[in-house]
């Protein structure tokens, strides 16, 4: 059998998408002949799904002056609008929106085309994005729905109900404007989107679900997210991104070490072919660092954030005010709010409202708490809803009110809890624990402080388990506590409150059978053989 050329042996490996080969097998036969056009698309296309996007984009861009030159508008068109989006999924919006003015220049007095409902749509996200007025992307829906009845691509209806679907979440309608994002799926799993446009909606979906808070939805769509990209390449460049988004979620669950030991080098593998995304993870590494303790390296990770574009707040005001600066800190949380738009602002009003508490700025705390209120009341998202109870729970707490102030940190506790956010379930029986000290409760106090410290021992917070443990030698010098460890003291202010073995494991985060050991150790020491009497008996020694 005749030995195939390096052609048609790169076009047959193109064909049983092996990219490796289809790559170097066009490259090779590149060094001797000039590849013909849709050679030239293979290639690109292949360097793509090999994670290579600067090689793709060189590629892709001789291609599209090879079909400019040879006069196919709407073809070097679409390919002006596939280099706006890579571009723009990069980090670089300059050179993004050149490529749009480019492909709209071309379709000019062209007839209608499905090109022209690809750029309606991009123009309509990236102006949606900026803008955050939901009525033209309403219109762009509306327009692009009736394209989709007159061209034949499944692309242009599902573009239609992702524009409907963000415009109505923009809109306040969420549920409607995720319902109308779950139907756009539908010709993603069909297979009917291409890999370019499906990834890069999956991820504006997921994040919409982190900007509101909305652990819920972002573990489904990340989920599916997952789903998709395992019938890609291994180098697909939502393969990197689909681990990070997994990443943020296993952060706010507590699984700090993984994300320690995986989140920096998969940022630095996303950095030339998703900046934003890449800068999210460091943000992320920045922010287990901070609070960790380790302000070095939080701040490093901070910086390689803002290096590809992504402003790393709240977390690197943070992390002076950790260090005894809240002036800057405060100025720093000031300067963001100022730049952002309206639900990047959402993540910033709660630590806001704590640091301006924290700088006895009380007009500024009550701006804050009160926006972030609006905004979760506009988006009804749980999250944000608990950030605001949060806020809203200190100013009350920072202004003698305490039982003002505890049905809103309960209301926050009971959605972090139900999110599986450990360290904002800490930090609020905290705030539990102020409140509950205000009112007389000395015992339900303490509990709440068992429960922080616990997880915070747990997740490895050092700087929050020193402040905790400060705290507690401070307040209990010269109680007599039968010679109880601080573990025994912590079961036995849980148990007082009435929390059964189950939840005493749960919230210090041990077996129900440690729980069985310690209960008897107490029992010991104490001299008493039920649950009620060991209650009694630690409300009379202050454990309560």
């Amino acid at each position: 059998m005749a030995e195939q050329d390096p052609i048609t042996s790169a076009r047959a490996a193109y064909a049983r998408r092996d990219w490796p080969a289809a790559r170097n097998g066009l490259l090779a036969a590149r060094t001797t002949t000039r590849l013909a056009l849709p050679d030239l698309d293979a290639l690109a296309d292949a360097m793509w799904w090999l994670g290579r996007v600067p090689e793709s984009l060189s590629v892709a861009e001789e291609l599209y002056r090879g079909l400019a030159g040879a006069g196919d508008r709407p073809a070097a068109a679409m390919k002006a609008i596939i280099l706006s989006l890579q571009w723009g999924t990069r980090g670089d919006l300059m050179v993004a929106s050149g490529w749009l003015n480019r492909a709209r220049r071309l379709l000019q007095d062209l007839p209608e085309g499905p090109e022209q409902g690809y750029l309606l749509y991009l123009q309509s996200v990236m102006s949606l994005d900026l803008e955050e007025d939901p009525g033209p992307a309403r219109a762009a829906a509306t327009e692009l729905e009736a394209m989709a009845g007159r061209q034949p691509d499944p692309t242009l209806g599902c573009f239609a109900r992702v524009l409907a679907g963000l415009a109505g979440v923009r809109a306040g309608r969420t549920e409607e404007g995720f319902n109308e994002l779950d139907e756009a799926m539908l010709p993603v799993l069909a297979g009917d989107v291409a890999p370019v446009w499906a990834g890069d909606i999956y991820c504006t979906v997921i994040h919409l679900c982190h900007q509101l808070g909305d652990l819920a939805r972002m573990r489904a769509w990340t989920g599916a997210l997952e789903h998709w990209t395992a019938d890609q390449s291994a180098t697909f460049v939502y393969t990197g991104v689909t681990r990070i988004h997994e990443l943020q979620l296993v952060s706010a669950e507590g699984g700090w070490d993984e994300v320690e030991r995986e989140i920096g080098a998969s940022s630095d593998n996303l950095v030339d072919a998703h900046g934003w995304m890449a800068g999210a993870g460091y943000y992320e590494l920045g922010e287990v660092r901070r609070l960790r303790g380790n302000a070095a390296g939080a701040l490093a990770a901070y910086g390689r954030a803002r290096g590809v574009g992504v402003d790393p707040q709240p977390g690197e005001a943070l992390l002076h005010y950790a260090a005894g600066n809240s002036a800057l800190a405060l100025n720093q949380l000031r300067a963001a709010l100022g730049e952002s738009r309206l639900l990047d602002r959402a993540r910033l009003l709660l630590p806001a409202t704590e640091l301006a508490l924290d700088q006895r700025e009380a007009a500024l705390a009550e701006a804050s708490a009160s926006e972030l209120e609006r905004t979760a009341a506009r988006f009804a998202s749980a999250g944000l809803r608990a950030w605001a109870c949060q806020a809203r729970g200190a100013v009350l707490l920072a202004a003698g009110r305490g039982s003002d102030a505890l049905p809103q940190l309960e209301a926050a506790a009971r959605t972090y809890r139900a999110q599986r956010a450990r360290y904002r379930t800490a930090r609020i029986h905290e705030l539990l624990a102020s409140s509950r000290r205000s009112l007389g409760q000395a015992g339900a106090a303490d509990a709440d402080v068992a429960t922080a410290l616990a997880i915070y021992r747990q997740l490895g917070a050092v700087p929050d388990v020193e402040r905790l443990e400060r705290d507690a030698a401070a307040g209990t010098g010269g109680r007599d506590r039968n010679g109880l460890t601080a573990r025994e003291c912590e079961v036995l202010a849980l148990i007082a409150t009435g929390a059964s073995n189950r939840q005493v494991a749960a919230a210090l985060v041990i077996s129900e059978k440690t729980v069985g050991r310690h209960l008897a150790n107490i029992f010991g020491k104490i001299g008493v053989s039920t649950r009620t009497a060991a209650a009694g008996w630690a409300r009379e020694h202050g454990i309560t």
